[in-house]
C-alpha cells in the first residue's frame, strides 16, 4: 500500500523564500512559515504555539553564543585591530599577500584536520586579522592598489580560509560528513572504517592545498605594480 505524501507544509519554504527576496524581518518571516507550515499540516493551534515555544526555549542562548564575539572583534577593530595587523606586516619585507595567505591556508588546513575548526573564520579571523594583513602586504609591494585589487585580495582571504577549513576538515575521523557517509554506506550493506574515509581525504587535502597556493602565487602578480589580469 502506498500512501499519499502531504506537499502543502512545503509552502513554508516558499514563504521563507518570498520574505527574504521582498526582504521583510526575518523574525516574521519565520513565524509565517512556520504558521503556513502548520496549518498546511492540519496541526492544532494549540500543538503549533506549543512547538513554537519550545523551539524559543531551547535557542534562546543563540544570540548571546554569535553576538558576544561579534561585539569584542568589534571593540578590537576600534582599537586598531585592522592597524596593527596591518603595520606588523609593513616590517616583514618579504610578506606579500599570497605567501601570507598561502601560510594561513597551511595553518587552517591542519588545524581543521585535527579538529579545531574553530580557529579560524570569516568573523573572528579573516575580516579582523587575515585580510587586513594581507591587504598591508600588497600596499607593501604596490603603493598604488586599486580598489579593485583591494577587494580581490579580501575576497581571496575569504576563500582561503573557506579551502582550508572544508579539505582540511575531511581528514578529521570525527567529522560529521564522514559519519554520516558511514551510516549510508552501512544502510546500504557496505562497511567501511571511518579511519580508512578520513585517510583518504589527505590526497585531496593535498591537491587542494597546491592548486590555491598556485592561484595565490598569481594574485602576488596580479597585484604587482605592473600587473593585470584574472587571478
Amino acid at each position: 500500500m502506498q500512501t499519499a505524501v502531504n506537499m502543502w507544509p512545503l509552502l513554508g519554504v516558499a514563504v521563507i523564500v518570498l520574505g527574504f527576496l521582498l526582504r521583510l524581518h526575518p523574525v516574521l518571516v519565520v513565524v509565517a512559515a512556520c504558521f503556513t507550515t502548520g496549518f498546511a499540516a492540519f496541526m492544532p493551534v494549540e500543538a503549533l504555539l506549543a512547538s513554537l515555544g519550545t523551539a524559543f526555549v531551547k535557542t534562546r542562548n543563540l544570540p548571546m553564543i554569535y553576538l558576544l564575539p561579534l561585539a569584542a572583534i568589534g571593540l578590537l577593530e576600534r582599537f586598531g585591530l585592522r592597524e596593527h595587523a596591518q603595520s606588523a606586516v609593513a616590517r616583514m619585507r618579504s610578506a606579500t599577500a599570497g605567501r601570507l595567505l598561502i601560510v594561513y591556508l597551511g595553518v587552517r588546513e591542519l588545524s581543521a584536520a585535527m579538529g579545531l575548526t574553530s580557529l579560524g573564520g570569516h568573523p573572528n579571523m579573516v575580516r579582523p586579522v587575515v585580510a587586513p594583513m594581507a591587504e598591508g602586504a600588497a600596499q607593501l609591494r604596490n603603493p598604488e592598489l586599486s580598489d579593485d585589487q583591494r577587494q580581490r585580495v579580501r575576497a581571496m582571504a575569504a576563500a582561503t580560509d573557506n579551502v582550508g577549513l572544508f579539505f582540511g576538515e575531511d581528514i578529521f575521523v570525527a567529522f560529521g560528513a564522514i559519519v554520516l557517509m558511514q551510516t549510508v554506506l552501512r544502510a546500504e550493506g557496505i562497511e567501511v572504517d571511518p579511519l580508512h574515509m578520513a585517510l583518504w581525504g589527505i590526497p585531496t587535502a593535498i591537491s587542494t592545498f597546491i592548486i590555491h597556493a598556485w592561484r595565490l602565487r598569481r594574485l602576488d602578480r596580479y597585484l604587482a605594480p605592473t600587473g593585470g589580469g584574472a587571478a
